[in-house]
């Protein structure tokens, strides 16, 4: 287990390399830490990231967003829905929730969520799924289901091989932790990602 002075200095040394790198949207992902532990974290990476430029979105955990002074979170299945996610966190707060795999969820597009996450687009090993990968055609398949103003973001095993056809195919932003974040310099992979993708 790494001690906390660590967690704390390692996450305020990726979060201010990734605010200079100019990253706007973060997702923090904890599903086995305490809920001290989780603050904790999400206090570094505040301080990190500047409120004025990155958005950071807790996973889960709608009930610690305030506390955490994040700006939404992201719920799926077996969390809270995103109707009482939005009435925890009111209008203002960022909302994202699953949106569908093979096709959309049923009923998706009149749930309150400002983006949904569609996939797994490729094989990953940074979340564990029984769902079958999607591919390109399978992101052009759900843009072409959700018209052109919801806000999709592709998930799962997208490199920067692959990230400009996942774009092309209807994706809105891809989310990256794999590609990015299991290299030995977060902020200058994610530096290379913009001049490779403009």
């Amino acid at each position: 287990m790494i001690p906390a002075f660590a967690r704390v200095e390692y996450l305020t040394r990726i979060g201010r390399g990734l605010s200079d790198a100019g990253v706007t949207l973060l997702e923090y992902r904890n599903k086995t830490g305490s809920e001290a532990q989780i603050l904790a974290d999400a206090a570094a990476l505040r301080r990190a990231l500047l409120a004025e430029t990155v958005n950071l979105i807790l996973d889960d955990r709608a009930d610690l967003v305030e506390r955490a002074g994040f700006d939404g979170v992201h719920v799926d299945a077996g969390d809270l829905t995103p109707a009482q996610a939005r009435r925890l966190l009111g209008p203002d707060r960022i909302v994202g929730t699953f949106g569908g795999s093979d096709g959309l969820l049923p009923g998706i597009l009149e749930v309150s969520a400002d983006y949904l996450a569609i996939g797994p687009v490729f094989e990953t090993r940074t979340k564990h799924t029984e769902k079958r990968p999607i591919g390109v055609e399978g992101v052009r398949r759900l843009r072409q289901q959700a018209g052109p103003d919801v806000v999709l973001s592709a998930v799962a095993g997208i490199t920067l091989e692959t990230a400009a056809s996942v774009i092309d195919a209807g994706a809105t932003m891809v989310a990256v932790a794999e590609a990015i974040f299991r290299t030995n310099d977060p902020a200058r992979e994610f530096e290379r990602w913009m001049r490779e993708l403009g």
